[in-house]
């Protein structure tokens, strides 16, 4: 097996939150949220949520972070409304191939037509896309184990990345 490599610590009972982690990287991935007040919603992620001020750009934008990759950019301008124009925000979340159905139809009996999906991706994966009552874009993201012979692992391979055998 290999080395565990997350920011995230394995669970147990007495698994202890790494420090909010303050170097520049390269964001992997990121949520960007607009906001009528940027202070009041800064105020709300770091006293609420745990997140720190990684830096601003006073009036334009302030990049919060927690843990390694968990980065959202606070930017002024309108949330989105909901059934109109550009989400709020939009964010993946991984699951199992599972729970997408049950998402879906626990969405679905919610907020009629407000799920699309789910479909297979070219990168393994099973996607379910929600937009919430806020009007923010939920991909639901699933992976789907991996064929060692199949062209997900081909390319795998190609890239030069260890393809896992069952």
């Amino acid at each position: 097996m290999s080395e565990y490599v997350s920011p995230v610590p394995l669970p147990a009972a007495d698994a202890v939150p790494p420090e909010p982690y303050r170097e520049i990287y390269g964001m992997p991935v990121f949520v960007t949220v607009p906001t009528r007040d940027l202070e009041s919603s800064k105020d709300f992620w770091i006293r609420g949520l745990g997140f720190i001020d990684l830096f601003s750009v006073p009036g334009q934008v302030t990049h919060l972070r927690r843990w390694a990759f968990q980065d959202v950019l606070l930017v002024p301008g309108e949330p989105g409304e909901p059934g109109g124009g550009a989400p709020a925000v939009s964010v993946s979340f991984a699951c199992v191939l599972g729970q997408i159905d049950e998402i879906a139809a626990r969405c679905e009996e919610l907020v009629p037509g407000c799920t699309s999906g789910p479909v297979d991706k070219p990168w393994n994966s099973v996607e379910l896309e929600v937009v919430t009552p806020e009007s923010a874009r939920v991909v639901m993201t699933a992976a789907r184990p991996l064929d060692p012979d199949g062209p997900q692992a081909a390319w795998m391979r190609e890239a030069g990345l260890e393809v896992p055998r069952p």
